[in-house]
């Protein structure tokens, strides 16, 4: 057991974190030697599997990451921008791998990531599932084959507790469809209309969020022309495919050599 690779677990009382711990422990090649939270939380000096409702774990909850890290090969983090920043930082200092599945980063803060990409390795996707990423590379082919006579539209919904949008799933898209297109994604992106908006430009890729209720993620790619419609979907029913993915990166991510890579990369995409 001592030989599996050591991982921490960031925000581990979240919906992720709970769900990246239940994984671990189910799956049987990484071993769970961290947990983090923040300073003042309930959790933090106490076992996590009390904490969790269960049996003891052996494994306390902290508010240290510079400590957790030390002992670990990889930190897996559903976080916040400017706390996956601060936890880059510390990553790249233990040589661990860090994957990143934190949303809702401007370009700026994308940018303060990757110093920390220099010296270990770095796996950041705005979705870990496969499903996901297959739609993704298919949204860059189909736009690539179609001109700016089809329009392109991007729906996402998920749960009310989101904080961001539009999804990192839907902006991972929508980069996709930019790229395929040959254009730059902020160039062309519209969101949030309302009002007397004006007839839609041509050539422009579409967002709308919907929030509500439970639902864990549902995306859609629109390419709409005059007379036909072609509709690319993914539905996620289980968070459990976002944990599972970033089980895989971590492991993925052992042997290779520091950088900035994503979920294609690990997929083999």
């Amino acid at each position: 057991m001592s030989e599996l690779p050591g991982v921490v677990v960031t925000g581990v009382s979240g919906r992720m974190g709970q769900m990246l711990v239940s994984e671990i422990a189910a799956g049987g090649r990484l071993r769970l030697v961290g947990a983090l939270e923040r300073e003042g939380h309930d959790w933090v000096g106490h076992d996590l599997g009390e904490a969790l409702g269960g049996a003891k774990s052996g494994v306390l909850v902290s508010s240290d990451p510079l400590e957790a890290f030390a002992r670990a090969q990889a930190v897996i983090d559903f976080t916040a921008p400017e706390a996956t920043i601060a936890f880059a930082e510390l990553a790249a200092q233990a040589r661990a791998v860090h994957v990143i599945g934190t949303t809702g980063f401007t370009e700026a803060q994308i940018d303060r990531l990757a110093p920390a990409a220099r010296h270990s390795v770095q796996i950041r996707a705005g979705n870990m599932s496969l499903g996901v990423n297959l739609l993704t590379q298919l949204t860059r082919k189909v736009a690539e084959a179609l001109d700016d006579d089809w329009d392109i539209e991007i729906v996402e919904s998920h749960h009310r507790h989101k904080v961001d949008a539009p999804s990192g799933t839907a902006l991972m898209l929508g980069e996709a469809a930019a790229e395929g297109r040959g254009v730059t994604l902020a160039e062309v992106s519209d969101r949030g209309r309302d009002g007397i908006t004006g007839e839609r430009s041509r050539g422009h890729i579409g967002f709308s969020a919907i929030r509500g209720g439970d639902i864990v993620g549902e995306h859609d790619v629109l390419f709409a022309a005059t007379g036909e419609r072609i509709r690319l979907s993914h539905i996620a029913t289980d968070r459990g495919i976002f944990a599972r993915g970033a089980l895989k990166a971590a492991l993925w991510g052992q042997d290779k050599a520091p950088g900035a890579y994503d979920m294609l990369d690990v997929l083999g995409l």
